[in-house]
């Protein structure tokens, strides 16, 4: 006999309840870009077109480790988002403010998804 979760998932325990809560948060908070990408609905292909390159850089672009920040940032606010970066420290956070400036800098991000565009084809 099938049950819903809702009601399975009331009649646990508060603190497991919790926990399991937590973790969830703590998982969609912290996510690699393709699956970024797929939580904001998006294809490959659509933001190719957006990005104005062709899907294959779009794959690539995703299974990188390391990119520059401007590259990442148009890749964020080409998904209707805004990069923020954050430096933690033991005493607290701190908002880094010059990499809300880059403006001009976008050519390099353009020569970095030039090159991933034309490593595709």
């Amino acid at each position: 006999m099938a049950h819903k979760f809702s009601n399975l998932k009331r009649k646990l325990p508060a603190e497991v309840r919790t926990r399991a809560e937590t973790r969830t948060e703590h998982m969609l908070a912290e996510l690699p870009l393709h699956e970024l990408r797929h939580a904001r609905k998006l294809s490959q292909l659509e933001l190719a077109d957006i990005l104005h390159v062709r899907q294959g850089s779009i794959s690539k672009l995703e299974r990188r480790t390391d990119m520059y920040l401007s590259t990442l940032r148009r890749f964020i606010e080409a998904m209707g988002g805004e990069l923020e970066v954050t430096a933690h420290f033991p005493d607290g956070a701190v908002r880094i403010q010059q990499l809300a400036d880059i403006e001009d800098e976008s050519r390099d991000d353009a020569a970095e998804l030039a090159a991933e565009d034309s490593n595709t084809g």
